[in-house]
């Protein structure tokens, strides 16, 4: 038997089931058990697999999903991982990133202040609050980092930095000049069906993927993100929204 981490988290029994059915649906092919095992630690969402099929199986989710690392000796200076944003600390100036590790003990990695001003700020003195809410940071955000330190606070606290992945989006955001609506807390199938019931498909020209129950709404040019969530929000009552305005990235607002 395999158990994987999986990279995406469930807030409640629905999205369990329907980690369950994409899994079994895409892989039904295969020579293989799967059982979600539900969401262990801080929502992580864990599957056993087994059957002759395994590493194949393996294979397909890492690609397609992605995993955690779940134990602490999985994790290497430099390794480069997916997470959430586990919280805003404006106390100590700092991102705090969920990297799915709770193995002998929850491990999280932390951004500091000083690297996301040369990074995003142009070396501007911004404090953590304005950068956060410039880039739309929040809570249950995934992002991608990098692990540059595994000496933090006794263990429990890596030092990290976006990785070039990462970079490459916010710069590619940056670039587009095109708001977005990030939806958190809702698949893909839903959010389409929600801009076909709205129209909303006018408005928005792609979904961009950022996780199992994570998408950001592309907008044509023109069309203001903020405005969507009450319409968005109408048909997805459980989701929580993040506002990208293009205009603030850009500093023309």
């Amino acid at each position: 038997m395999t158990i994987l981490t999986l990279f995406a988290k469930a807030s409640n029994p629905k999205q369990l089931k329907q980690v369950s059915d994409l899994l079994k649906a895409e892989l039904s092919d295969l020579d293989l058990e799967i059982e979600v095992l539900g969401s262990p630690v801080n929502k992580w969402v864990q599957v056993a697999l087994s059957g002759e099929d395994e590493p194949i199986a393996t294979n397909y989710i890492n690609k397609r999903i992605g995993t955690c690392p779940a134990n602490k000796k999985n994790v290497t200076k430099f390794s480069v991982l997916k997470g959430y944003i586990f919280k805003v600390d404006t106390e100590k100036q700092e991102l705090r990133i969920d990297v799915g590790v709770f193995e002998p003990k929850i491990t999280q990695a932390a951004i500091a202040l000083s690297y996301l001003q040369a990074q995003l700020a142009d070396g501007r003195k911004d404090d953590l609050k304005k950068i956060a809410d410039t880039y739309g940071f929040q809570e249950g955000l995934p992002v991608s980092i990098k692990i540059t330190s595994l000496e933090g606070s006794e263990g429990e606290l890596w030092e990290a930095e976006f990785s070039v992945e990462q970079l490459d989006r916010i710069s590619r955001w940056k670039l587009s000049l095109l708001d977005r609506l990030i939806v958190l807390g809702s698949s893909k199938a839903e959010v389409a069906l929600v801009l076909e019931r709205t129209g909303l498909n006018r408005d928005v020209i792609e979904v961009e993927t950022l996780g199992l129950f994570e998408h950001a709404l592309v907008c044509k040019l023109g069309t203001d993100a903020a405005g969507l969530v009450s319409k968005v929000g109408r048909y997805v009552r459980n989701a929580r929204f993040i506002v990208y305005n293009s205009r603030i990235v850009a500093g023309l607002q």
